[in-house]
């Protein structure tokens, strides 16, 4: 009779868990999946609003302090800058964002590996944190709350034959 009671008890404990599991799951994921991409996309449009307010600053620490290898300073300051102003919208509206996080990707590793390597003051943990989140993008993609997420939606409709029949 006891061995009853308890599997009845951890049932009903396994069934909460399950439904509080479900609706994190419903409702946190999202607002998580939201967060995450508004996070990192202030990150780096801040930075590309820095580097076009001034020009001419921008320029010389592309010739002087990062020393990107391979592409010319100034390639390398109008790259990374466009990069910077436009692959955060992306994120923040959710569409391409598998696409947009892969640039950011790019720029955070040479940020802490390229000039980490030769420069201390690159050197942070807080570039391995941009890379985990930008790679949870690429993984997970952008979550519900995003336009990617609508267009999939309407793809797999358009697919199915629900659209225009009428069907929601």
């Amino acid at each position: 009779m006891m061995l009853i009671q308890r599997s009845a008890g951890v049932m009903r404990i396994s069934e909460l868990v399950d439904r509080i599991t479900a609706l994190l799951q419903r409702y946190g994921a999202p607002v998580f999946d939201l967060t995450v991409r508004l996070w990192i996309a202030r990150v780096f449009f801040m930075s590309g609003r820095v580097k076009i307010a001034d020009w001419e600053s921008t320029i010389y620490l592309f010739e002087d302090e990062y020393k990107v290898p391979v592409i010319p300073p100034e390639l390398a300051a109008y790259i990374g800058t466009t990069f910077e102003l436009t692959m955060p919208v992306l994120l923040v509206v959710g569409f391409a964002s598998r696409l947009a996080a892969l640039p950011l990707i790019a720029m955070a590793c040479v940020i802490q590996f390229v000039l980490g390597a030769s420069n201390p003051d690159y050197d942070h943990v807080e570039h391995l944190y941009w890379l985990f989140l930008l790679a949870m993008i690429v993984v997970r993609g952008p979550g519900v709350l995003s336009v990617d997420h609508l267009i999939r939606q309407r793809f797999s409709r358009a697919l199915s034959g629900e659209v225009g029949t009428g069907s929601p």
